[in-house]
């Protein structure tokens, strides 16, 4: 098999047989025994599946016997950067993942009384005492994918009970009413009403946003991926009509064997992400694999080859640069190490870059040195990556262009 297709496949099957990479972790924690019923705060999260889609299963997640002032930690990436891999695997392997059968093409498939408290779920702010019995006690596995954070056991729902009120932000009561408004639109308002991402995917994923006749379920993993995506094409929008940045910016960090470092330059918007696999990471295997994808100012029409991780990148400069009102190139590194030995999901991308970029950022008068600078930090050699590093070349002969003309006069 070739190493650049575990990278690209991410355990996705791309090459027909059961992954090996994934296949280790499987029985890396060991699992308390689980009976018919469950009973425990659900953080709220919730999971809607894609294999064998349409017919799709999804459900709550819920941590037997975890009290609500206990149970938000075991759904919540923005609070993970402080522990370590084992740890969070802990957790997840620890939340039960309830399913139910459902076909997405049914016509009537959002009248179904069981997915409507899946929906209530969804909707929470707070955690919410939950009881599920199945037909039979949970099959223990451990999952593990690369937009996903890591799934526990699983089963089959026989009967689902919310035992208490779930607590609704306001705007989410009125938009998920408002079945006039489009999903992308709802989205937007979600986000500048400060509703977290992680809340607006669940949201998105159980079909709960857009105009009546639009709405459906979405697999979580295309749900967060475009979540991701929707909010930062919006954010694009807003930057573009920003002035340019003044100066280069560098900021760095360094999660879970994860190193970004990020460059801002002073131009007009575009990005460019650069990934390193390095042998023994998570998807790698004995050779170092660099891969790169971009886009300009008028944006992408195409998704990204680099899969969800592109637009958790993307989404968490974005951030930043609405925050100082300027625009600006960006350009990225993200080095794996083989410190990251199991997959966590693509938060691990978000939430590193957006810690990142609330750090105290290095000043450059010249690319050059920045360059240098965070080839310190970087195991990979700049004339590996270099190559691949299409914006920064560009921006490079445009600068020494400008500089040759402006001596000249």
């Amino acid at each position: 098999m070739k190493d650049s297709l575990c990278i690209l496949c991410k355990g996705k099957g791309l090459c027909g047989r059961p992954c090996p990479i994934l296949t280790k972790f499987r029985s890396i924690e060991r699992m308390s025994p689980l009976g018919n019923s469950i009973f425990g705060a659900s953080p709220p999260s919730v999971f809607v599946g894609r294999f064998g889609y349409p017919h799709i299963r999804a459900g709550p997640l819920i941590p037997p016997l975890i009290t609500a002032k206990d149970a938000q930690i075991y759904d919540d990436p923005s609070s993970w950067l402080d522990k370590d891999i084992k740890e969070i695997i802990g957790l997840r392997s620890n939340l039960v993942r309830s399913n139910l059968g459902l076909n997405v093409k049914d016509p009537y498939i959002l009248e179904n009384r069981l997915l409507s408290k899946v929906q209530e779920l969804a909707m929470a702010s707070m955690p919410v005492d939950t009881e599920v019995r199945f037909y039979k006690p949970p099959k223990k596995e451990l999952r593990f994918d690369d937009v996903l954070s890591p799934m526990g056991p699983s089963g089959r729902i026989k009967t689902l009970e919310i035992t208490e009120n779930p607590s609704v932000p306001r705007k989410i009561d009125h938009l998920v009413s408002d079945t006039d408004v489009l999903a992308n639109e709802a989205i937007g308002e979600l986000y500048k009403d400060n509703i977290s991402t992680y809340h607006i995917g669940r949201l998105l994923s159980v079909g709960l946003l857009g105009r009546s006749g639009d709405r459906k379920l979405v697999p979580t993993r295309w749900s967060i991926t475009a979540t991701d995506d929707i909010i930062g094409r919006e954010l694009i929008s807003q930057v573009r009509n920003h002035s340019e940045l003044d100066e280069i910016r560098v900021f760095s960090d360094q999660k879970f064997g994860n190193r970004f470092e990020i460059v801002l330059l002073p131009k007009i918007f575009s990005f460019e992400l650069i990934e390193i696999w390095l042998p023994k990471s998570a998807w790698a295997s004995n050779r170092t694999w660099i891969g790169e994808d971009r886009e300009g100012y008028d944006g992408r029409t195409t998704y990204s080859h680099l899969a969800g991780g592109y637009y958790s990148a993307r989404l968490g400069v974005l951030e930043y640069l609405e925050k100082i009102r300027r625009q600006a190139l960006v350009f990225i590194i993200r080095e794996i190490l083989p410190t990251y030995w199991a997959p966590l999901g693509s938060w691990v991308i978000r939430e590193t870059v957006r810690n990142a970029m609330a750090q105290k950022p290095k000043r450059f008068d010249a690319l050059e040195e920045a360059i240098e600078d965070i080839s310190k930090r970087i195991r990979t050699p700049s004339l590996k990556w270099r190559t691949k590093a299409k914006l920064l070349a560009d921006y490079k002969f445009q600068k020494t262009l400008a500089d040759f003309f402006n001596d000249k006069t």
